[in-house]
């Protein structure tokens, strides 16, 4: 998509609306990449939670999300997406897999890094019912779409 400049902010052509209504995907996909990042980091080093390698891919491709869609949304910058979106997308395809491993989809072990618990295990959930790594798909996925779903597009 290309950019235009509308109120000193860059947006996907054919966005429109009030400049909080073009930005809202944007604040969106950095709050969903916050708040996976303060999550990622709760269940490490509070829960304690050794993670797998999996989950450090998952890492890498979150914690920056959330430096650069903050950086971008603060300033109004959707010229943030050609870098956001394939980090996104990276994501979801680790989280993908790693969700299928631990669906039993797949038939290889999760092995941790270290010392601990794997995710692999039930006790690994959020509320006792969400797992760890359909939490992770489901961040990405969500960034990816308000990454690349721009609301008020005009019609042809």
């Amino acid at each position: 998509m290309s950019a235009q400049t509308v109120d000193g902010a860059k947006l996907p052509v054919g966005m429109r609306g009030t400049p909080a209504r073009r930005l809202a995907p944007l604040h969106g996909a950095w709050v969903v990449a916050l708040v996976a990042t303060l999550g990622a980091l709760f269940v490490g080093e509070v829960m304690g939670q050794v993670p797998c390698v999996l989950c450090w891919y998952q890492r890498v491709a979150m914690f920056p999300l959330a430096v650069l869609l903050g950086i971008a949304a603060f300033r109004g910058d959707w010229g943030v997406q050609p870098y956001a979106l394939p980090l996104a997308v990276a994501g979801f395809a680790v989280a993908a897999f790693h969700g299928l491993l631990y669906a039993g989809i797949v038939p290889e072990t999760i092995e941790p890094c270290g010392a601990g618990p794997s995710c692999a295990s039930a006790d690994m959930t959020i509320l006792g019912i969400l797992p760890l790594p359909f939490l992770s798909l489901a961040a990405f996925a969500a960034i990816s779409l308000l990454l690349t779903i721009p609301f008020d597009r005009k019609r042809a």
